[in-house]
């Protein structure tokens, strides 16, 4: 199980009110939806192997280098090198990183690379047992596959409870894509169609559903791209001129959608999750001073069942 932990924190940071606070007065929402969320995560699925994987720059120089406009929105007014993250949330990643050092969960980063990347390269290179990606970001959809070993992508978009479990014949199902080539695909889908979420403009005037046709009938966007400067009759004159003015967003944005498969990702343990490398111990100490009450012992109960 490779899991998004900022999409988690995240998600737990707006689900909870930030009137869960430590004795200190200090919130920990973030915290404990975390801790709540991994615990059951473990809980249902019982993954042997799990990493937690972290942004270790979260706008990466070389995808803003391709498209300047590469989550632009979202950087801090007071530095530019910084994610504009909400003044509570802040001190709280650094406990969800205790309690996983504590779990003896494993963590891994790429520097100079998102946590997408990470799980890209984690899941690529994976050739011994099934892979899950636990995210809530459609672009890890990308990562699906067969062979040699399975990648699914669960899905938590409208949180745990509604998650979608996600391989190449139900996202090919979804989006109406190839199945074996479904995540190639819906990387080039995504280009077409953008993410103004992550500042990505897309093309304007071709959809989802557009997008997704034409990278079905041409088989890929590279193909679809030359098919459209060569006039192929088989594209209107409106497509054409919408893939002709795109033509420079079009030349970076791959680059920028894709993850990073080579990333040298680098994790700080081994990743099988074993009842030895629970410290049980630290785990209360981390309940006591951050006031975590059961969602420490229900991720120790996952942890140790």
């Amino acid at each position: 199980m490779l899991v998004d932990s900022a999409g988690l924190w995240f998600r737990s940071y707006y689900a909870l009110p930030d009137s869960l606070t430590a004795p200190d007065g200090t919130p920990v929402n973030s915290v404990r939806g975390f801790c709540d969320m991994l615990a059951k995560l473990i809980a249902d699925r019982r993954p042997s192997r799990l990493v937690a994987c972290l942004d270790n720059d979260w706008r990466p120089q070389f995808r803003v280098d391709a498209l300047p406009s590469y989550k632009a929105h979202r950087v801090a007014e007071d530095d530019p090198a910084a994610e504009e993250v909400p003044d509570t949330l802040s001190p709280q990643i650094p406990v969800i990183l205790e309690v996983l050092d504590a779990a003896g969960v494993a963590t891994a980063e790429a520097e100079g690379f998102e946590a997408d990347d990470v799980i890209g390269a984690l899941a690529d290179r994976e050739d011994r047992d099934p892979v899950e990606v636990v995210t809530g970001d459609r672009d890890l959809f990308q990562l699906v596959r067969a062979e040699p070993t399975p990648v699914r992508v669960i899905y938590i978009g409208a949180g745990l409870a509604k998650a979608q479990d996600y391989g190449p014949a139900e996202l090919a199902e979804k989006y109406a894509l190839t199945a074996d080539r479904a995540g190639d695909d819906y990387a080039d889908m995504a280009v077409l169609r953008g993410d103004p979420s992550d500042g990505l403009p897309g093309v304007a005037g071709i959809g989802e559903k557009t997008a997704a046709k034409l990278i079905n009938q041409f088989g890929s966007l590279e193909v679809l791209l030359a098919a459209a400067e060569g006039g192929d009759p088989r594209l209107t004159p409106r497509v054409r001129a919408k893939l002709a003015e795109a033509a420079d967003y079009l030349a970076a944005a791959p680059s920028v959608v894709r993850v990073a498969r080579d990333a040298p990702v680098v994790l700080d343990r081994p990743d099988p999750l074993q009842k030895s490398t629970v410290d049980t111990n630290r785990l209360a100490e981390l309940q006591t001073t951050w006031g975590l009450s059961a969602s420490i012992n229900r991720l120790i109960a996952a942890l140790t069942t």
